[in-house]
């Protein structure tokens, strides 16, 4: 019967609930949708988090209601298609309606009798549908277990979880249906607030609100009714933007701690400059080396003693200097020996200062 698929099964060894010795992350360990095959008897994996806040009345009595109208609306269905007094089009001079505004009519009115009939009758259970991707369904399922046993969804009316195993054969692009039960789908409150959940705290693809009477009368998205399979969409219950701004949410979550990594970037980014200020005095010290008054002897004689730290600093506050005295003479032609005698003997090299009027006083005398 339909139904079972929704029920927990007894004594099913890929079943998890508190009172099995196996903890829960070493089951999901053990059992992974991935690796479960399904060779016809273990089709889902059961995960249940606690028991109901409402427990399904009169579920015989509600199917076989709901089974007879269903029928009855299945035949009226077929009865539009083959009625050629029903145009293809509607026509607004007429007021006659086409084919497809009188199904969608009578499907509506289903769509409400059967939720009358699982209230009246109190078969009000469904779950959310969630397809995930083979290649990431063991992680989905892994956080969505974890969730309704000690997660933020076992704060909701959440209390089961299934997810359907591996095909027999491979099948490529293959997606896994994972149903998490709410005790009544009717209560859009509650749905709603395990929608944000699944958003927010999992980033999971909601396919819609299925109850579990559809299931057991087997109303899917090929059924002949064209009844829509599912009594809630995501959009009657949260506004697209809201939807994509929760998920976004949850991704973003995820890749926070990769955004750790550019922060230090910029505080050395900001630390390059600092050591490139440097360069420019080299420059400077290049220009005050041309001096006349120098020779070749003196820069080589001296370049050891130079490379120590404290002369480069001495070095680099006197090059300082020496470039800013040329603007404070208003006319260089006029007493250039002067100042040029003035720099010499205020160089330190006293000398070496000395040497070169010697020297030229000896090459006189040749």
């Amino acid at each position: 019967m339909l139904q079972s698929e929704d029920s927990l099964p007894s004594s099913y060894k890929y079943t998890w609930s508190k009172d099995v010795e196996l903890s829960l992350p070493d089951f999901l360990t053990k059992f992974k949708p991935s690796m479960v095959q399904n060779d016809g008897t273990k089709p889902w994996i059961w995960v249940k988090g606690s028991d109901p806040l409402v427990e399904d009345v009169g579920v015989e009595d509600a199917i076989k209601e709901a089974s007879d109208y269903l029928n009855e609306v299945t035949e009226k269905i077929e009865n539009v298609k083959n009625d050629e007094s029903i145009p293809l089009r509607s026509n607004k001079k007429t007021g006659a309606k086409s084919k497809k505004e009188v199904r969608e009519k009578i499907q509506a009115e289903a769509s409400k009798k059967l939720e009358e009939i699982a209230v009246s009758r109190g078969y009000l259970s469904g779950k959310w549908l969630i397809f995930a991707p083979s290649d990431k369904v063991d992680m989905i399922w892994s956080n969505i277990a974890t969730s309704i046993v000690s997660g933020p969804l076992s704060s909701t009316s959440v209390y089961l979880a299934k997810v359907a195993t591996s095909p027999d054969s491979e099948t490529s692009n293959a997606q896994h249906l994972i149903c998490v039960y709410m005790p009544n789908v009717y209560d859009k409150e509650s749905v709603t607030q395990v929608m944000k959940l699944l958003l927010r705290n999992h980033g999971v693809n909601l396919s819609g609100v299925k109850s579990n009477l559809y299931t057991s009368i087997g109303i899917d998205s090929k059924h002949a009714s064209g009844i829509q399979s599912t009594i809630w969409k995501n959009s009657t219950l949260i506004p697209e933007p809201e939807s994509k701004a929760l998920k976004d949410a949850f991704f973003a979550n995820l890749s926070t701690p990769q955004a750790v990594v550019p922060v230090k970037c910029d505080v050395q980014a900001v630390e390059l400059p600092t050591t490139s200020k440097v360069k420019p005095k080299l420059k400077l010290r290049k220009k005050v080396d041309d001096n006349p008054f120098e020779s070749d002897n003196e820069e080589s004689e001296t370049l050891p003693a130079k490379k120590s730290i404290a002369n480069k600093a001495k070095r680099t506050e006197t090059d300082n200097k020496k470039p800013e005295e040329p603007p404070l003479s208003p006319e260089p032609k006029k007493g250039g020996v002067k100042v040029k005698a003035k720099r010499a003997s205020s160089s330190g090299d006293e000398d070496n200062g000395e040497e070169r009027p010697k020297k030229k006083r000896a090459a006189a005398k040749r």
